[in-house]
């Protein structure tokens, strides 16, 4: 995704759509949860309800992860070839192609995300993510390993199993995507818990993988809650893996809980990524970049460049330039093609936001612009910048997953590697420079999974995703992926 790509959003008025699905999906059926629970869904921009979800719990995770196991050991799914499987994901994704306004209104109205980004970014790499990994299906292959004496050895890749998948609410379908792609063309069946505050769009989304006619049992749906729904998944004997993608703090709870099954994991996990501006950039470009890189998806990316370092010669210039691009975007109802800014995803994470932006100003960082919410409904917050950060203040350490971006000049190379490495996080990373060498020594330097070179959010279903230190174990996306759902079993047979 790019700001060029946001551009080419359609400018047709959406209204929201109608709900389809709100129950649980089991083994193909779509069934209330054994406690008859349910939990209410909100409209973030507007505060009202949307729906009722089924709450599953331990007993509904058992249900799932049994009809997985089965369908992963005895149902069709395991006796499939494999361009079969690859040709059932090219179908789902003709099929979220078809309803691709539907989608990416479920994911405005749940979400509260401008409708123009969930059209013109979620929903495309959602799709591209599941073509794909449609043309991996049948490509998992092993190789020949010459070994000592009269042997023929060799290795083969399997699937793990039952995957076990926790989603966040920040991308709630292209998340679906990124978990449901790989599994499924190395073979593997599902069991996904959405985010109880955004399940609408993964629900339909299983409405429409039915449709496509991938079998009963290979992806069960059961929203809830953590330290339930959730915890009942990372426990379960049938479940062979878990993919989480999510907060660190809880990683480290999903992790102490695997241990007594010895779970494969793989995380994706929070960030707090270094932004470095050099005074030879391009500045205009800098700028564009770097509002682009905190502001999209109202600061709710785990990749956010939340901290800006900028080389001192040209700082004051840099937030002139920066407040001006800040005071541009439009914020307000997410229905409205226009708006560039929707509200936070709920008020949990629309408290926590201003909390911290009131721990900057008491810790003597300058607010330049933005730093309250707007109107008394809905949980809009101003695109918020402050200046003259530093390393030591919250603003600068702590993940706050919402518009609010920390400026730090710096004097010299060594002195911003050393800052931008001072962090638990290492997620991302982006420098803008003229100078080649700089931005590969930075490369090279700066500890974190991605980094973009003149550029942000730059994102392709065949590269790599993940972080070093605590923003994670594994990768998303590309020939990685597959590594995380395939078990590499060795043969060797004696020709003797």
């Amino acid at each position: 995704m790019s700001p060029a790509t946001l551009e080419k959003a359609s400018e047709k008025v959406v209204s929201a759509p109608k709900v389809r699905r709100t129950k649980l999906l089991i083994n193909g059926e779509w069934v209330d949860s054994r406690s008859g629970k349910t939990f209410a869904t909100y409209n973030p921009a507007t505060e009202e309800k949307i729906a009722d979800v089924a709450e599953g719990d331990a007993a509904d995770i058992d249900l799932a992860a049994k009809a997985a196991r089965k369908a992963f050991e005895s149902g069709p799914w395991s006796k499939m070839d494999a361009r079969d499987r690859g040709r059932l994901l090219n179908k789902l994704a003709d099929l979220a192609e078809t309803h691709l306004e539907e989608l990416a209104g479920l994911e405005t109205l749940d979400n509260g995300k401008p409708i123009a980004d969930s059209r013109a970014a979620d929903l495309p790499l959602a799709i591209d993510c599941l073509r794909y990994y449609a043309g991996w299906a049948d490509k998992l292959v092993g190789e020949t390993v010459p070994i000592r004496g009269n042997y023929f050895c060799y290795t083969k890749r399997e699937p793990v199993g039952v995957a076990g998948q926790i989603i966040p609410w920040n991308f709630p379908l292209l998340m679906v995507a990124w978990k449901w792609a790989p599994a499924l063309a190395a073979g593997c069946t599902i069991v996904m818990k959405p985010a109880e505050q955004t399940p609408l769009s993964c629900l339909r989304f299983a409405e429409l993988a039915l449709e496509a006619g991938i079998p009963p049992g290979v992806i069960n749906v059961v929203p809830g809650y953590g330290p339930t729904a959730g915890a009942a998944l990372v426990k379960h004997p049938d479940v062979d893996k878990i993919a989480f993608t999510g907060e660190h703090r809880t990683a480290q709870i999903i992790m102490a809980d695997a241990a007594q099954t010895l779970k494969r994991l793989t995380f994706e996990l929070g960030g707090k990524s270094p932004n470095i501006i050099f005074a030879d950039c391009d500045l205009d470009a800098a700028v564009a970049g770097t509002e682009f890189g905190l502001f999209f998806n109202q600061g709710q990316c785990c990749c956010a460049g939340s901290r800006v370092f900028v080389e001192q010669s040209i700082h004051e210039k840099f937030v002139e330039k920066l407040i001006a691009r800040a005071k541009q975007r439009k914020v307000g109802n997410p229905f409205d093609p226009s708006t560039t800014q929707g509200p936070q995803v709920d008020k949990a994470q629309f408290d926590k936001i201003l909390s911290y932006i009131g721990k900057g100003n008491e810790a003597g960082a300058k607010c330049v612009t933005g730093g309250k919410r707007i109107g008394d409904k809905g949980f809009f917050i101003e695109p918020t910048v402050f200046d003259r950060v530093t390393d030591d203040m919250p603003i600068a350490t702590d993940e706050i997953f919402g518009p609010v971006m920390s400026v730090l000049p710096f004097k010299d190379f060594d002195e911003v590697v050393t800052r931008a490495n001072k962090t638990i996080f290492g997620l991302a990373a982006a420098v803008w420079t003229r100078d080649v060498g700089k931005a590969h020594r930075i490369a090279k330097s700066v500890r974190a999974g991605t980094v973009w070179v003149n550029c942000y959010d730059v994102f392709d279903a065949a590269a790599p995703f993940g972080g070093f230190k605590m923003s994670g174990i594994g990768r998303e996306l590309g020939a990685a992926a597959l590594n995380n759902y395939t078990e590499l079993k060795t043969v060797t047979m004696s020709l003797d």
